[in-house]
């Protein structure tokens, strides 16, 4: 996996590199080049979770896939405030824009990252993980399989459209971009946090009941920020958002486990992977589209459609695994 994730932290240096171009040039396109590489980066990046279960026994699993996703709340305080304390500065010795600075510091920070998991021991695939495992078309015809994998695309779908578009609607409603700032670095902070007691949320009550309460955390988080446009209602609603997306999407990823035998682990994880990312993407792609011509109250509405479909999934799966 190593070599994999030393790729993604290349995408990550390249990410902040372009898009530093991108301002110092005032072009959209190195802007979007920008965005694929980041786009790949937190691909990599969570697939980090993945690796932690790697020669861990099965019931500590759930654990070290939340404990690796608690690194996440480092992110949360920090992220933000590189942005709040560098928007504004020069890069030293020439005369560059606003943010210019804050991409180049982005790049060092995956530059850290590659250090950090240069120093990172992992086991290898053993000859039996390498071949073998039944055919792909068998493995997504699971129902565990097709339940997990929407609650956690859902989970990460619905808090990606919400969350890229609340910085935007705060400012259409006549917050500081400061506000808006501190509301995102609290939202992260909710995303990761839990993650120390995620894990044993999980194998006390089951990662079922975990993500159906993520996904119902999720649908609450909407419904309070229908309730006012206040700054108050927004970072309540990031609040709970980060919450529900964390208990959502690693109760999914723990499904995810029992899907797959060793030598079939990276096809249903990456394939997992796949989905999940894809519709967020999608989810990222309307959410501005959806606010400028609709409004806030409208891309919350939304919000509840896909929480619906994932909630009777899981709720089915529940059912005929009960029955068998």
């Amino acid at each position: 996996r190593i070599p994999a994730f030393l790729v993604g932290t290349g995408f990550g240096v390249a990410s902040g590199l372009c898009a530093l171009i991108a301002v110092l040039q005032d072009s959209f396109v190195w802007l979007c080049l920008s965005g694929i590489g980041g786009g790949a980066y937190a691909a990599v990046v969570l697939s980090f979770r993945f690796a932690a279960t790697d020669g861990v026994a099965p019931e500590r699993q759930a654990r070290a896939l939340s404990l690796v996703m608690a690194g996440g709340v480092a992110a949360g305080v920090v992220g933000p405030q590189l942005v709040t304390h560098t928007m504004h500065l020069s890069i030293p010795g020439i005369t560059s824009p606003d943010y210019a600075l804050t991409f180049l510091v982005q790049a060092a920070v995956a530059i850290l990252a590659a250090l950090v998991l240069m120093g990172v021991t992992l086991p290898k695939p053993t000859p039996e993980e390498s071949v073998g495992g039944r055919p792909l078309r068998e493995l997504i015809q699971q129902p565990l399989f097709l339940s997990a994998v929407t609650c956690g695309a859902v989970s990460f779908l619905v808090m990606n459209f919400l969350m890229t578009a609340a910085p935007l609607a705060m400012q259409f409603h006549g917050h500081s971009q400061t506000d808006a700032n501190l509301g995102i670095q609290w939202h992260v902070i909710a995303m990761y946090a839990p993650s120390f007691f995620t894990g044993q949320l999980i194998a006390r009550f089951g990662a079922v009941r975990i993500a159906i309460s993520g996904l119902l955390l999720t649908a609450l988080s909407a419904s309070i920020s229908l309730s006012g446009t206040g700054i108050a209602e927004f970072w309540t609603m990031l609040v709970i958002l980060g919450v529900g997306w964390n208990f959502g999407f690693l109760g999914a990823s723990a499904l995810i486990l029992r899907c797959h035998r060793p030598e079939e682990k990276n096809q249903v994880q990456s394939l997992n992977d796949f989905i999940v990312f894809s519709l967020m993407a999608m989810g990222s792609f309307a959410s501005g589209g959806v606010l400028s011509h609709w409004g806030w109250d409208t891309v919350l509405v939304i919000s509840f459609a896909p929480v619906i479909v994932a909630c009777i999934a899981m709720l089915m799966m529940s059912n005929k695994t009960a029955s068998e």
